[in-house]
């Protein structure tokens, strides 16, 4: 039998090269991927890990943030990282953006301003549906000529604040499409807020009726009046029956506490405050949650200080 000519067997040799190094290539890949840092989770407009931002300024931007999506419907987040390594800022605040969609599910106005202190490096990532609004060149110039300049002050809130103004002022000339009217909601949330005051309101009052009249009718007429207050102000009758029955059952069978004669009272519980305890993690949250949107192609700019 007669072997195979040098060239066949070099061909071989070579082909047998390329796969080994195309999976060891996969491998390399696959490995790095593993290493990358997870997506944070997305609980506010502005996200700070580092604990460089005072919660006076995280409320300043999350409040320019919230009117900017209230007038145009685009969301806009600022995270601060300490690092992006193993990555780049570039594929990092790509990756983040996506896996968070943020902006509009059927418009896709997302952008994020990343900075990642300890490796001095600084990026906006901006949607396709902004990338006319907000070009790279716009990028680039926000980045150089307005966030390194006081982020090498140390002024880091300075220089988000600025970075939100700009890219702001550029969504605003956007004709992007308006977003949904959100008034009727947040009146009915104010109105909302007011239960547990209204609650107590009737409460008080209730207790002194019956002391004064001694009539178990005060506690049914109470929650015939908070059923109906409540209906009211939920603009929901179902939530008023509901409200109205518990009035009744806190009135028939509650007690309102009692002074003595040393001038104290009594109470059924400590009656004491605990507080929810602290947190280091300087971020809004406001309810906010991603619009779903957001396909971030790659616009924006990176640079550093």
């Amino acid at each position: 039998m007669r072997s195979p000519p040098c060239r066949t067997r070099r061909r071989q040799a070579c082909t047998w090269w390329r796969g080994l190094c195309g999976l060891l290539l996969v491998l390399w890949m696959a490995a790095a991927q593993a290493q990358v840092q997870p997506v944070p989770v997305l609980t506010g407009r502005v996200i700070d890990q580092t604990g460089s931002l005072p919660p006076a300024a995280v409320a300043t931007l999350d409040a320019r943030l919230r009117a900017l999506e209230a007038e145009k419907g685009s969301q806009v987040v600022v995270l601060m990282v300490a690092s992006t390594q193993p990555e780049d800022i570039f594929s990092y605040s790509n990756r983040v953006a996506n896996a968070w969609k943020i902006g509009r599910q059927d418009v896709g106005d997302g952008l994020l301003i990343v900075v990642a202190k300890a490796d001095r490096r600084m990026r906006i990532e901006v949607s396709k549906t902004l990338e006319g609004a907000v070009t790279d060149i716009a990028s680039g110039r926000i980045v150089n000529e307005i966030m390194a300049p006081r982020f090498r002050a140390n002024d880091y809130a300075g220089g988000i604040e600025g970075a939100v103004d700009a890219v702001s002022a550029l969504i605003r000339h956007e004709p992007l499409p308006l977003p949904a009217p959100t008034a009727p909601e947040s009146g009915q949330t104010r109105l909302g807020e007011l239960l547990p005051f209204v609650f107590f309101a009737v409460f008080m009052a209730m207790q002194v009726l019956r002391r004064v009249t001694g009539s178990a009718m005060v506690a049914a007429a109470t929650g015939v009046s908070t059923g109906l207050l409540v209906g009211w102000l939920m603009q929901s009758w179902l939530i008023g029956i509901v409200a109205g029955f518990v009035a009744a059952f806190m009135g028939l069978f509650s007690r309102v506490p009692v002074a003595t004669n040393s001038g104290g009272w009594h109470g059924g519980g400590s009656g004491g405050w605990s507080s929810g305890g602290s947190s280091r993690s300087n971020s809004s949250s406001g309810g906010f949650r991603s619009g779903g949107g957001g396909s971030f192609g790659g616009g924006g700019a990176s640079g550093s200080w």
